[in-house]
């Protein structure tokens, strides 16, 4: 593990800061926010320059990324767009596709949404039911539901797994397309929070038709091209040394300055859960220091993108819980910033893999365990269903 920058490196991140340090984004316009940095260099800093991007290196957009969170900058609000959405249009999009629709999506011109999970696929997403049938002209209808489609409220595009033959074992007869969330057809409705906002929807397809032209790769081909957006979200989830959730070290001094209210046996319970919680937040900041090493010297990436996002979900968990007991009888006042970091984490052991898929990625392909078994295997999905 490399914790220094080489020299191009620190010669990026000083450009990157001063860039920030400057930057006054306007809370109101977060897309504005996200058409400034990408004006400036910021915003697809990997992609190919052909599709809209600056051509550079995974090590720079994560400088980029660590550089943002210490100064505390809002996130961009296309991040699904940018590290799920667009690195499947690219390497499964036409020629029409990528020009139609990269440069827009890194600028936030379009904001996207990833149309996967359903009521009854989540963690198995091969299970997915959303059917969609082929028209004499060509041309397909979609009908369907998914669930926990974050932003899909105010996304213009989508990416939408779909099945097209039932007749095949579940991982085959998948196809992906592209999807205008404005169609006829497409409703949307918000899921409400235990915080109160509504990032989550359900999203329903009532015949909705969507043009060949609009696919992404070869029909019946959909779980490869799903795989592309399931290792670049746990890639963008996994870690960069920013971490998840609230940095432990503000929540260390949030805690600091609550303890002289507690008594003596519960200041030893909450020192005792700092110190844990703490240890292991910088356990997944170091295992995503070691991902950005690896990146650095050309690698790819290996297991520890889904090591990182389970430990750092874990973590983070932990010290929210701890930041929000400390504050006594107050926990129960609402809009404080424990309180609403408390309501939103739990959705992050969910997002991206949740944390047993995860756990069953790392015992099957690091620690080399058996595979789980599959009652499924060998039989076509309709068989599967009953």
């Amino acid at each position: 593990m490399d914790f220094d920058d080489t020299p191009d490196e620190a010669a990026w991140r000083t450009r990157v800061r001063a860039f920030l340090e400057q930057s006054r984004p306007d809370p109101d316009d977060p897309r504005g926010w996200q058409a400034a940095l990408y004006e400036a260099g910021f915003v697809g800093v990997a992609w190919p320059v052909e599709a809209g991007g600056r051509g550079g290196t995974l090590m720079q957009q994560a400088i980029v990324d660590q550089e943002m969170a210490r100064l505390g900058l809002p996130a961009l609000i296309n991040l699904i767009g940018i590290g799920m959405c667009g690195p499947t249009v690219i390497m499964h999009g036409s020629a029409d596709q990528k020009s139609r629709y990269l440069q827009r999506l890194l600028r936030a011109d379009d904001l996207w949404c990833q149309l996967f999970s359903e009521p009854e696929a989540g963690s198995d997403l091969a299970a997915l039911r959303t059917r969609a049938v082929r028209e004499p002209g060509g041309g397909w209808r979609i009908t369907g539901q998914k669930v926990w489609t974050t932003l899909a409220h105010l996304a213009d595009y989508g990416i939408l797994l779909t099945r097209t033959d039932p007749g095949v074992p579940k991982h085959r007869g998948l196809t992906m397309f592209v999807v205008d969330m404005s169609a006829p057809g497409v409703t949307v409705r918000p899921l409400r929070q235990m915080n109160g906002d509504a990032h989550f929807n359900e999203v329903f397809f009532d015949d909705v038709a969507i043009p060949d032209s609009e696919r992404l790769g070869e029909p019946g081909d959909g779980w490869r091209v799903a795989l592309t957006t399931l290792m670049s979200e746990r890639l963008s989830l996994g870690g960069g040394g920013t971490g998840i959730g609230p940095k432990p070290e503000a929540v260390a001094r949030h805690v600091a300055a609550h303890l002289g209210a507690l008594s003596a046996d519960r200041q030893a319970l909450a020192r005792q859960q700092l110190g844990r919680g703490y240890v292991a937040a910088l356990g997944a900041r170091y295992t995503g220091y070691r991902q950005l090493s690896r990146i650095s010297r050309g690698e790819l990436p290996g297991p520890e993108a889904s090591a990182g996002k389970l430990s750092g979900t874990r973590s983070a968990r932990d010290l929210t819980d701890l930041a929000v007991r400390v504050l006594g009888e107050d926990a129960r006042v609402a809009g404080d910033i424990w309180q609403n970091a408390q309501a939103v984490l739990p959705g992050m052991a969910i997002a991206g893999g949740s944390d047993q898929v995860l756990r069953n990625i790392i015992g099957e392909r690091v620690l080399g365990l058996p595979a789980e078994p599959r009652a499924d295997k060998g039989v076509t999905f309709r068989e599967s269903i009953g």
